[in-house]
C-alpha cells in the first residue's frame, strides 16, 4: 500500500476514501481485507467503501473482454459456490441483478441464457455443473478472472461519489454462510 502511495506521490491522509473487498470469499481473506482497510482508514481519518468481490470480478471481466452480462462464481469450498449476476450499466459499472448467494453449483440460477457469460474461479472448479444448470458456457479463461485492485477502485470511486462510504469502525465483511467446516 505504501509503495502505491509513494509511486503516486501521495500520503494516505490525502485520499478521499479506501475501497476494500468486503466479500464474499474465504473467511480469512475477507477478514484480513477488512482489518487492513480499517486500520489504514482509522489512522488516516478517512472513510471506507465496501465493494463486492463478485462485482469486482465482473468489472474486471468487462475491462478485459467488453462482456456486459456476467454470472460470477467463486469456489466456496465444501461443494458450493458464491455467485451473483451482474450487468454493466451505461457508465461501464458492474451492477448486481440479484442477491449474492452461496449454494451447490447445481442450484445456481440465472436471469436467462441470452447474452450471459460465466466467469470466475467457481467456473474453473465447477464448470460442468454450472454449465449444465445455467446453460451458459464459461469464458475460456473464466477461472483466471480474479478480484483485482484496479477494478475495486473503479467501483469504489463510483460508490463513494454516490455517498456509499462508511466510517472505519462500521466496515464489516460479508459472509454468505456462517459455517466453515463440516462435521462428520
Amino acid at each position: 500500500m505504501q509503495q502505491v502511495l509513494d509511486d503516486a506521490g501521495m500520503r494516505l491522509a490525502e485520499l478521499d476514501a479506501i475501497a476494500f473487498a468486503r466479500g464474499p470469499g474465504s473467511f480469512t481473506g475477507v477478514r484480513i481485507a477488512v482489518a487492513v482497510a480499517q486500520g489504514a482508514a482509522f489512522g488516516a481519518g478517512i472513510p471506507l467503501v465496501p465493494v463486492s468481490t463478485l462485482a469486482a470480478i465482473a468489472q474486471g471481466q468487462f475491462r478485459r473482454s467488453g462482456e456486459r452480462r456476467l454470472l460470477v462464481a467463486l469456489d466456496a469450498r465444501m461443494g458450493e459456490v458464491y455467485w451473483g449476476c451482474f450487468e454493466i450499466d451505461g457508465r461501464g459499472l458492474a451492477m448486481s441483478c440479484c442477491d449474492e448467494q452461496v449454494c451447490p453449483p447445481d442450484r445456481v440460477d440465472t436471469p436467462g441464457t441470452e447474452g450471459w457469460r460465466g466467469v470466475g474461479p467457481g467456473w474453473a472448479a465447477y464448470g460442468a455443473e454450472l454449465a449444465a444448470r445455467t446453460g451458459l458456457d464459461p469464458d475460456v479463461h473464466a477461472g483466471e478472472a480474479i478480484c483485482e485492485a484496479r477494478d475495486l477502485a473503479v467501483l469504489g470511486a463510483a460508490e463513494f461519489a454516490a455517498g456509499g462510504s462508511v466510517p472505519p469502525q462500521l466496515a464489516a465483511p460479508v459472509y454468505l454462510r456462517d459455517r466453515v467446516t463440516r462435521v462428520g
